[in-house]
């Protein structure tokens, strides 16, 4: 959030305005703009512009023309000519950017269809519209469990109330045209108030809804991009990109706007290449481009007979080997030119932890049953003496005596049908009588 009223509290927790994209000051809105005019003084004699920017819901912007000469700034709340009855906006433009605004819009600011500036906006002027603001939700859904039930292909997107709450403009989408002379009656029986359907675009609908882009940043339509040019997948293919659409759609479904911001760049980098179908004639063979690198300069191209096998070559290279070509002459081979490409080591970043793998919970778990065999495996016969010297002389040394060939006796209390163990024969002997 800019805006003061909007930063946060001492605690550090946002405190927020809650004016619901209302804010007076106008900062911590959608297409918002800065007037880099407004510390300017106007020449002697100079009169200021008579036509102010007015936003309303989702930022959509109007001119007005302020015939009452009111003093009006940036953040103040108006009341506009509408048909019928009257709209409530907040100015957002003032001064002679407006006219440089009025331009490139393509409106005319002598024209006598440029709407009017009532007034600056009442307390109960914004009552009424605070409201009829607070109903569009509730209307919202309910409008779209009707057409729902009629059965009509179209999405009903957004509503917005004029600002005196007597009118109300459904925003929509359809694939194609839908008939909705029953809608509006189901809605005027319903919502008791005068209906306009407005069909939108999907990246006006983007637009007017606002969301996250694939970036990680807020979508640009909802932010400051106000054109929509066309988008083609020729603009995908002059970059290289590939064509899959699911990378190559934003949240309206339709191709990203952003393919448009680089293309002029890309094509003006590609008119030093030679073209992307030239053929390379040798006396090895006809050789085909299968890939190119605009920003280092480089063509690949392989034989017609080994696809398998590219060979790098410089853009000069490729001219001087065409120009030949167009004499008749072919060059002896393509290894002649090509370049080796020395490929960088990459950097092997470690943290203070020492946690460079990504991976390292990924690796797939060890399966129960073969611990459990382990285990079972380890278990002795509890009835099994496990220490073989328990029984011997303590008088006696271990390992003293011992025959290789000679079997091991039995200890007291060990099983006999325990498997012998792989151990060193223990020979134990009896102490002799006394004399």
């Amino acid at each position: 959030m800019a805006c003061t009223s909007c930063s946060t509290s001492d605690g550090g927790a946002p405190k927020g305005c809650k004016n619901n994209g209302t804010c007076g000051t106008d900062s911590c809105n959608k297409l918002t703009v800065f007037d880099w005019l407004g510390n300017m003084n106007l020449p002697n004699g100079e009169a200021p512009f008579d036509c102010v920017e007015v936003r309303f819901k989702n930022g959509r912007k109007e001119f007005y023309r302020n015939t009452e000469k009111l003093t009006l700034s940036i953040g103040d709340i108006v009341a506009t000519e509408a048909s019928p009855g009257h709209d409530v906006g907040i100015v957002t433009l003032t001064g002679e950017l407006v006219k440089v605004q009025m331009k490139k819009k393509g409106v005319d600011h002598k024209s006598e269809d440029v709407a009017k500036v009532y007034r600056k906006a009442s307390q109960k002027d914004i009552d009424i519209w605070s409201e009829a603001r607070d109903k569009e939700e509730p209307m919202k859904v309910k409008a779209r469990e009707i057409a729902i039930s009629l059965k009509l292909e179209m999405k009903i997107s957004d509503i917005e109330f004029q600002g005196d709450g007597s009118k109300a403009i459904f925003y929509y989408t359809a694939n194609d045209r839908v008939d909705f002379r029953q809608l509006i009656k189901e809605f005027a029986q319903s919502f008791k108030t005068r209906i306009e359907m407005k069909q939108v675009g999907f990246r006006q609908e983007a637009a007017r809804l606002g969301g996250i882009g694939s970036c990680g940043r807020e979508l640009c339509c909802s932010t400051w991009l106000t054109d929509f040019r066309s988008v083609n997948t020729s603009a995908a293919r002059y970059q290289q990109l590939s064509l899959n659409p699911q990378k190559l759609a934003g949240q309206c479904g339709k191709l990203k706007c952003c393919l448009n911001y680089e293309l002029d760049t890309y094509l003006d980098a590609l008119k030093d290449f030679p073209d992307f179908e030239t053929k390379l004639y040798t006396e090895k063979g006809d050789a085909i481009c299968q890939k190119q690198d605009i920003f280092k300069g480089l063509m690949w191209f392989a034989y017609t007979d080994n696809f398998a096998n590219w060979h790098v070559l410089k853009i000069d290279q490729v001219r001087e080997i065409v120009v030949q070509n167009k004499q008749k002459i072919r060059v002896s081979a393509l290894e002649d030119y090509a370049i080796e490409i020395v490929v960088e080591q990459e950097a092997n970043f470690n943290n203070a932890m020492g946690q460079e793998s990504l991976t390292r919970f990924d690796q797939p778990k060890k399966s129960k049953s073969k611990n459990k065999n382990k285990n079972k495996s380890k278990v002795q016969n509890p009835n099994q003496n496990t220490n073989p010297n328990q029984n011997a002389n303590p008088n006696q040394k271990q390992g003293q005596g011992q025959n290789p060939n000679q079997k091991q006796p039995q200890a007291q209390g060990q099983n006999p049908n325990a498997k012998p163990q792989n151990k060193r024969p223990i020979i134990i002997k009896k102490n002799e009588d006394k004399k």
